[in-house]
């Protein structure tokens, strides 16, 4: 059944203070065009940039999922990306006034309802999936965080937390459809231990907290002095300890509502992987940073999948990009050694070169005399010269790249005197601190014959 793509039916606003910091903020949640994906404009900043809602983007997780590229950062993110994911939508613009989105309740509840208000429109546009065809695992062995994605016909979760605590230890949560998100998740607010509060609140942070917008578990024994003068502080009524060590603040909507509410920070994390997925995820004592790396793991295999699609299209008659002459000035490999004759297209995120490979090949001369085969740690290297040349295009003064990790390489045909090799490099993650991330892939016709991942360091020199 074709899906189509879903966006607003009219645009909405929803106002309230920055969590941290104090701020009044509004967002105006727009509808957008089809591919838009989800996107932030700080419309305070000069030129309002937009900021796209990516993983690759993620600058700290500590308080909250946060995201920033050049001038433009939001942060507390997850509860509204949630929201229009369990609602069913593909492409929104969302205009904020400030660079924290407002906590409101804690929970997903208000842009939820404001979604059902404003309308939700079908658009001329097959919604894209990606599908989960193998395992995929993040695991972290310092925090025990760990998260599991496996194949299923629609999009699953199943979360166990767990701390070492009396009064919250382990709770279960699951969400068998996102047509449930509304009435099983979206209601579940965040929740904070007595000690992170105090901890918080020292370090001039939660200015904008108020203990309605949290479940407070004491997790340890206090007098009520000391929730009075808590109480106080949020200009809040007193309060006094619920059995099982919850604040009677609020009352609790679940016995798990704060394992429901950690899936709900799952769903909006991993929509920072850009796509819509179709497939089961497990995640124990799962956080915004386990959360949002797991998130690049299925960006990276999103890269992987479209990279794979079909072999770029090589025409000898189009114009050629860089020949050889223009390669030289950027690569310092010369013969035996230049495995790149031409550069055919180069995008944002991709190159594309040519190698022709002919008898006269030397290494032919032993590799191998009466059955000549093209070495397979050279098409390595001819991947990596293409990627090399795509990071080298855009510097300025000398530089050069060097290996610094090669991964998941294989062989899948032998390379033979008389094939054109078409290379593709795609880079899989914004280059940072001289570090560039790429996936490289070797085609004869529309056959894949070598892949590999590359992580090279960018060097000046002198």
């Amino acid at each position: 059944m074709i899906v189509k793509q879903k966006t607003l039916a009219k645009e909405f606003s929803i106002s309230g203070k920055g969590l941290h910091t104090n701020c009044l903020v509004k967002m105006t949640f727009k509808p957008a065009p089809i591919n838009y994906g989800f996107r932030f404009q700080r419309i305070d900043l000069e030129n309002q940039p937009i900021l796209k809602a990516s993983a690759e983007y993620v600058v700290d997780t500590s308080r909250g999922t946060v995201i920033e590229h050049r001038e433009a950062r939001v942060s507390t993110v997850e509860h509204s990306l949630a929201a229009l994911t369990g609602m069913d939508l593909d492409n929104v613009l969302i205009e904020i006034d400030n660079e924290e989105v407002p906590i409101l309740d804690g929970s997903a509840r208000f842009f939820v309802q404001a979604i059902e208000e404003a309308g939700i429109v079908e658009q001329d546009a097959e919604r894209e999936y990606f599908v989960i065809t193998e395992k995929i695992v993040y695991k972290n062995e310092r925090t025990g965080s760990e998260i599991i994605a496996l194949p299923d016909t629609d999009y699953n979760l199943n979360i166990l937390i767990s701390y070492d605590s009396s009064v919250l230890h382990n709770q279960y949560a699951s969400l068998n459809s996102l047509s449930d998100f509304k009435a099983e998740i979206a209601n579940c607010r965040t929740f904070v231990f007595l000690h992170e509060l105090e901890f918080l609140l020292k370090n001039n942070l939660v200015k904008g907290g108020d203990m309605d917008s949290a479940i407070v578990i004491m997790d340890r024994l206090v007098d009520q002095g000391e929730l009075d003068r808590i109480a106080d502080l949020f200009n809040h009524e007193r309060v006094e300890v619920k059995a099982g060590g919850i604040l009677n603040n609020l009352e609790l909507q679940y016995d798990n509502e704060c394992a429901r509410h950690k899936l709900l920070d799952v769903i909006g994390d991993i929509a920072l992987a850009g796509k819509r997925i179709k497939g089961r995820i497990i995640a124990t004592k799962p956080g915004h940073n386990a959360n949002t790396e797991f998130a690049k793991l299925i960006m990276k295999a999103i890269h992987k999948e479209h990279s794979r699609e079909k072999a770029p299209v090589y025409n000898p008659n189009s114009p050629v990009i860089m020949d050889v002459n223009k390669i030289k000035e950027l690569l310092p490999h010369r013969f035996p050694f230049l495995l790149v004759d031409k550069i055919i297209d180069v995008q944002e995120d991709y190159i594309v070169g040519i190698k022709n490979v002919t008898a006269n090949e030397p290494f032919f001369q032993g590799h191998f005399p009466d059955e000549p085969v093209m070495p397979g740690v050279l098409l390595v290297e001819a991947m990596a010269q293409a990627g090399g040349i795509f990071v080298l295009r855009s510097m300025k003064g000398k530089f050069s790249t060097y290996f610094m990790k090669i991964d998941n390489v294989k062989f899948r045909k032998k390379v033979v005197p008389g094939d054109t090799i078409v290379l593709k490099v795609v880079l899989t993650s914004p280059i940072r601190r001289g570090i560039a991330e790429m996936r490289g892939l070797c085609y004869v016709g529309d056959s894949i014959v070598a892949e590999g991942d590359y992580m090279a360091q960018i060097v000046k020199v002198n």
